[in-house]
């Protein structure tokens, strides 16, 4: 039986859709991505790989915010 995580499937959808031309999108077609895009936040934030994605932007922003000043 073959099994597919949702949030690697959905991680690949994005993936296809941003290679697109840009030109080439309609109005409908980028809020589709947008809201795709959401889902997959939404699915891989409790992970500890979103929980390490967060941590980095925090230390990443924290570095910005400290060499500004």
């Amino acid at each position: 039986m073959l099994s597919i995580n949702v949030a690697v499937l959905l991680a690949v959808i994005v993936v296809l859709r941003l290679r697109r031309r840009t030109q080439s999108r309609s109005r409908s077609d980028e809020k589709l991505t947008v809201v795709i895009v959401l889902a997959l936040g939404v699915l891989i934030a409790p992970t500890p790989v979103g929980q390490g994605i967060l941590s980095f932007l925090g230390q990443l922003a924290g570095g910005v915010t400290q060499a500004s000043r």
